[in-house]
């Protein structure tokens, strides 16, 4: 039960019950200190005790154990962390699990030699902007095509129709950032 949260779980249900810790420890027949040392993870009770005090918000086991607790935030990333929301030739590893109610969005891409975003050049909403690592990529906006290699950057107004493709026998890749999130 260490990796469920039982005391971040206690917290969220007694506080959306609008209970003090010391009403919750008074109605189970505890002490404050054991409902403060659960919720801080400082101690798990056994399934009988944390019955008891379920009871006292009140709230059944099966209810409990289903909530969807928010997620932590988090603030640093892995190479192993990044999300892949690309495919086949073309990665984007996202940084970030989900990008809802994000307003910046940041990508790690790798376009393979000869790949294309295609011949229909994007569009939508915000800004977006790139650094050139690694290779030779050819970015076409508004009609204006130009060829960039490691070093190189791009920043437009992503209504304005535009388009990548990896030129090349290496792998072209950029960090980039639009806002928006649009993936």
């Amino acid at each position: 039960m260490d990796d469920l949260d039982i005391g971040g779980r206690l917290k969220q249900v007694r506080e959306r019950a609008g209970l003090s810790q010391r009403a919750l420890a008074k109605r189970a027949g505890i002490t404050n200190s054991t409902v403060s040392l659960i919720e801080a993870n400082s101690t798990n009770p056994s399934v009988g005790a944390l019955k008891r005090i379920l009871e006292a918000i009140p709230i059944g086991l099966a209810e409990f154990f289903a909530l969807e607790l928010p997620e932590k935030p988090t603030f640093f990333y892995r190479a192993c962390d990044l999300v892949e929301i690309g495919k086949g030739p073309i990665s984007y590893r996202q940084v970030g699990r989900t990008m809802a109610g994000k307003r910046l969005q940041m990508l790690w891409e790798c376009y393979q030699p000869g790949s294309d975003t295609g011949r229909i050049p994007l569009t939508h909403e915000g800004e977006e902007c790139g650094l050139v690592i690694a290779g030779q990529l050819e970015v076409t906006v508004d009609g204006v095509r130009q060829i960039l290699s490691a070093g190189d950057a791009y920043a437009f107004e992503s209504f304005r129709p535009h388009r990548f493709r990896c030129i090349g026998d290496v792998p072209a890749r950029v960090v980039s950032a639009c806002t928006p999130a649009s993936f």
